[in-house]
């Protein structure tokens, strides 16, 4: 085999990171069709997270259940795709990302038929566990893009896409808002379906199949141990406001979760083809982006539910809410939804100009602003408008840099298992942000008729500042020293270690 060398006889940057020497990646029109069909599958799947948001009263009320079984609306789906995104990720990485996606984007467009056709909270749950496996889009999305993009278009498609996710997240306030005010809340599945036919469609058309995977086999035991583990954690998060966290079930409910995690991490060790690398998880720099991505999901979702609540009360005594509808709730948070996808986008020339680590800081530096400027002052729309936008840059500039740091990190066979891990952190957080506003909103509750009082949300603003503060303080050790201090344009480490 000859092989892939510089003029002078060094291994080129694209071998050091996997890629084999005949893979010429697309540019042009192929390369953008590419990124315009993962962008509507992306757009697709982070609509549906939140749009059921806006309707969950409404489905209460529609569905004749209590409000501990609809928390399980959300509940199921982050429980579904916790557990499913690794192990999609890691079918990816072995037999394809082209055709692991097609299947994923099928089974997600049955899932909404299924919720849009649910006579029942059970249906309806169900579907939704169905629709978690759409989670793994996302990283499968990241790795198609390494493949398929030179290199000096990757940082804009990636953050791009990272801008969607978030973006879409914030439509799904809106649209969701709309059909539950206008419609029947049958519609936002309706929608999802719709949505999910028309990115199977512009996959298989545009999406070419992979030409590089991962050696080895599935490993089975790693993928249950890990589903198993984070079933436990996840379902005492979820749990725990009804259950009582100090109560026997939810304290054996961590424990077991702890225990699991410790015997995957012994299984995985001695295995070549396992499903987590030991060696990634600690390794500093992957380590703190995930704990970065944990961060991020928490405080995202403070925000999530507590801007909507707020805006949605009636006025009191007091003078907190607006007594918004569920669509103006929405439009409410639209300019920060809108502020992500500029933000995202720009990961790639600000770490050009300044240096990989700045995007992640940054962005967690402009979240920290924002946040602390909504706890000072909400009682106004225009502070809703202004304050969240600046989170929304900030957390545009947080999305796009996650992946890129993986990607700097990783061979490209393992990027989707990698960011697979990384979105379940996220989705960890933002299991732990969602319990923790409900608990502080629960906490703060004296009587239905006064409503939750200006205290719980101002708490719940202060939290995501903490938050953001904490990414401030890890995002440096989210690059190796070597990387930062790095010119722009010379050999990633694992380049230039091939050239000694």
């Amino acid at each position: 085999m000859t092989a892939n060398v510089q003029p002078g006889g060094e291994p080129t940057a694209r071998q050091a990171n996997g890629v084999p020497p005949d893979s010429a990646p697309d540019s042009g029109p192929s390369g953008t069709k590419t990124l315009i069909a993962l962008s509507a599958a992306v757009f697709g799947y982070a609509l549906m997270q939140t749009v059921v948001v806006p309707a969950l009263r409404l489905l209460e009320r529609e569905l004749d259940t209590t409000p501990t079984w609809s928390a399980w609306i959300l509940s199921a789906f982050l429980l579904s795709s916790a557990v499913l995104t690794p192990l999609l990720g890691r079918l990816g990485d072995l037999y394809g990302k082209r055709q692991v996606m097609i299947a994923v984007l099928i089974a997600y467009a049955v899932g909404m038929v299924a919720a849009s056709a649910s006579q029942n909270i059970g249906q309806l749950i169900a579907a939704r566990v169905i629709q978690g496996a759409a989670l793994s889009v996302v990283p499968l999305s990241m790795a198609i893009l390494r493949e398929a993009l030179p290199r000096e278009r990757l940082p804009f498609a990636m953050g791009l896409v990272s801008g969607i996710v978030g973006a879409g997240a914030g439509a799904g306030l809106v649209i969701g808002g709309l059909l539950a005010d206008y419609l029947s809340w049958r519609y936002l599945f309706v929608l999802g379906a719709l949505l999910a036919v028309i990115s199977l469609l512009l996959v298989l058309r545009w999406v070419r199949a992979s030409r590089h995977t991962a050696t080895g086999g599935l490993d089975i035991p790693g993928a249950v141990l890990l589903g198993l583990s984070l079933v436990a954690v996840l379902l005492a998060l979820t749990q725990g406001p009804s259950w009582g966290w100090t109560s026997v079930p939810v304290l054996g409910l961590f424990v077991l979760g702890v225990l699991l995690f410790a015997a995957l991490m012994a299984v995985e060790r001695r295995k070549s083809d396992a499903l987590i690398d030991v060696s990634e998880l600690t390794d500093r720099p992957m380590t703190v982006t995930h704990l970065a991505a944990l961060l991020f999901g928490a405080a995202s979702y403070f925000f999530y539910l507590g801007m909507p609540l707020f805006a949605q009360q009636q006025p009191s005594s007091g003078g907190v809410g607006f007594g918004a509808s569920v669509t103006m709730a929405g439009l409410l948070m639209l300019p920060g939804m809108l502020a992500i996808i500029p933000a995202s986008m720009a990961v790639g020339r600000i770490a050009t100009a300044y240096g990989p680590r700045w995007p992640l800081a940054g962005g967690f530096v402009l979240f920290t602003v924002g946040s602390v400027l909504l706890a000072s002052a909400h009682a106004a729309e225009w502070e809703h408008l202004v304050f969240y936008a600046i989170v929304g840059a900030g957390s545009g500039l947080i999305m796009g840099a996650l992946p890129k740091l993986i990607a700097d990190i990783v061979p490209l066979t393992r990027t989707g298992t990698a960011n697979g891990i990384n979105n379940i952190a996220r989705t960890g957080g933002s299991v732990i942000g969602s319990q923790l506003a409900a608990a502080v909103m629960a906490s703060s509750v004296v009587s239905r008729a006064a409503g939750v009082p200006d205290s719980a949300f101002t708490t719940l603003f202060w939290l995501g500042a903490i938050a953001a503060v904490l990414g401030v303080v890890i995002s440096p050790l989210a690059v190796r020293r070597a990387a930062a201090t790095t010119a722009p344009n010379a050999p990633q480490p694992a380049e230039q270690e091939l050239q000694r």
